[in-house]
């Protein structure tokens, strides 16, 4: 049996209905890839809106901060009446608060997911889930207790005191979330630094953490953000002093009327820090947030 091959005319025949067949395609290709961005754009500007009219609002004058017209004369009238009230101690207050229990809840949630993932004992199992079972019952259940034995230690209406309350509830998070970061780091670069002489600890420091620093990252911008945006807790164990930036927006919706140019202004403040944050440690957390599904 023999093939015939097909002779130049035929070939070059096929070739332009090949070729034809693409430029058709291509422009329906350009027309879907162009409606997905627009469907994308369309979204992302959905999902912005309420944030982009807050910030609208905060620059407009007290008397147009209704008005729907996009043209007005901007305005920093709300921003320094926050610099002339308490705004500016709630917001001081909200980044101790914040800074002290992220740091402490790296520090000592990050050697025991480490501890937890290297070390082989009995009840090891048990532990991480008794860890994960403080984060199960919803925060409000705590209450009593918290706001009891702050009373009684004389930690209420302090900025050590709440950092205390946002530490139980991190160090569960840090800790469930550093063990998978731990477990995707090979343990023989661990094995091979003890066989040079180094330490336990010091195999943790100089081998182990820098490559979960991806994770690390992605964990305190979760910490960071939990004890930044709390309402409850800073309502209940505050009262003047160590007042946060939550609880003192809502001191703006008063009985004689809502001061919306403060609460548009403040809002704004609110979210810088959190922004700022998350857009310093963007490289790290996009890497950080799928790392950790991975093993080698």
């Amino acid at each position: 049996m023999t093939i015939k091959q097909p002779d130049g005319e035929a070939s070059a025949a096929l070739t332009l209905n090949m070729s034809q067949k693409r430029l058709r395609h291509r422009p329906r290709r350009a027309y879907l890839k162009g409606g997905r961005e627009l469907l994308t754009l369309f979204l992302v500007l959905l999902l912005l809106s309420p944030f982009l009219w807050m910030v609208i609002m905060a620059f407009r004058p007290a008397a147009d901060v209704f008005d729907l017209t996009l043209w007005f004369h901007p305005t920093v009238d709300a921003f320094r009446a926050l610099r002339d009230g308490n705004f500016l101690a709630s917001f001081s207050n909200s980044l101790w608060v914040s800074a002290i229990s992220t740091v402490l809840s790296l520090v000592l949630g990050v050697p025991a997911a480490w501890v937890l993932t290297r070390w082989r004992f009995r009840a090891r199992s048990q532990v991480a889930l008794w860890i994960l079972v403080t984060r199960m019952a919803p925060p409000i259940a705590f209450t009593i207790p918290f706001f009891l034995a702050w009373r009684w230690l004389g930690l209420l209406d302090t900025v050590i005191g709440l950092s205390i309350v946002y530490l139980t509830f991190n160090l569960a998070i840090v800790i469930w979330l550093m063990q998978t970061f731990f477990a995707a780091v090979p343990v023989a670069l661990e094995e091979a630094s003890w066989l040079d002489g180094c330490a336990l600890w010091r195999s943790f420091w100089l081998i182990s953490l820098p490559l979960v620093k991806p994770g690390l990252a992605a964990t305190a911008i979760l910490c960071f953000i939990f004890s930044w945006n709390d309402f409850f807790y800073a309502l209940i164990l505050t009262r003047t002093h160590a007042i946060t930036a939550p609880v003192a927006i809502v001191n703006f919706l008063q009985y004689e009327g809502w001061e919306w140019s403060k609460i548009a202004a403040s809002g704004t403040l609110v979210m810088l820090p959190v922004v700022a944050f998350t857009l310093l440690m963007r490289r790290y957390l996009v890497h950080g947030l799928t790392a950790g599904g991975l093993k080698d």
